[in-house]
């Protein structure tokens, strides 16, 4: 069972569905005792950091994806992804979850002033690192990207990365927790295929 961690913040149809097209058990949740009960963990979210993280705190949830995270694994998706640092620098300075090192930064700031933001599209993911998370996956296969920040100070963490201007961290792990800046659930049998191996990890 994988638990979607559903803190009102972003639409999580289309991830539950694809999960369920792989043949993956998973339920959309904000309660513990499901969350304990889960063998993995999927953080979705869109919009802004320091708004999400202030939803994940109302909802108690902070602490428990914390603990969770060294006992089993934990997929982080695009905002998702961006609260495992351990700040954002998105209108000021929040907290994140600290859960790998590094901060998120404006993109527009180390790219030319003529490339558009955010960065939206499909882009090529250049494998830098083995892992299993790769099991199914070609390097340099295209996954949808849909962002205006981005992760930097992580390269120990890095895993793969994306051209765009700046080489922009798409996926990142630290012990058993994965975060993918790209949507695998818009990336078509190439997303796909990332998301069946993490949820075979």
């Amino acid at each position: 069972m994988i638990a979607v961690i559903d803190y009102g913040v972003g639409n999580l149809f289309s991830l539950t569905c694809s999960l369920e097209f792989l043949g993956f058990e998973s339920v959309v949740t904000n309660k513990r005792e499901e969350i304990l009960a889960a063998d993995k963990i999927i953080l979705p979210g869109v919009g802004a950091f320091g708004d999400a993280m202030e939803k994940l705190k109302e909802a108690g949830l902070v602490g428990i994806l914390r603990e969770q995270a060294g006992a089993k694994p934990l997929l982080g998706i695009c905002l998702g992804m961006q609260m495992l640092f351990d700040k954002s620098l998105e209108f000021g300075e929040h907290e994140g979850l600290g859960l790998i090192p590094g901060v998120v930064a404006p993109l527009s700031e180390d790219i030319d002033k003529s490339m558009k933001i955010p960065h939206m599209g499909w882009n090529r993911l250049d494998i830098v690192k083995d892992d299993p998370i790769f099991k199914y996956f070609k390097d340099g296969e295209a996954v949808y990207y849909v962002h205006s920040y981005y992760a930097k100070d992580c390269e120990e963490s890095v895993l793969a990365g994306s051209e765009y201007g700046a080489t922009v961290p798409g996926l990142v792990r630290r012990g058993l927790t994965y975060g993918m800046q790209f949507h695998p659930e818009k990336s078509g049998g190439a997303g796909l295929r990332l998301l069946k191996a993490f949820a075979e990890i």
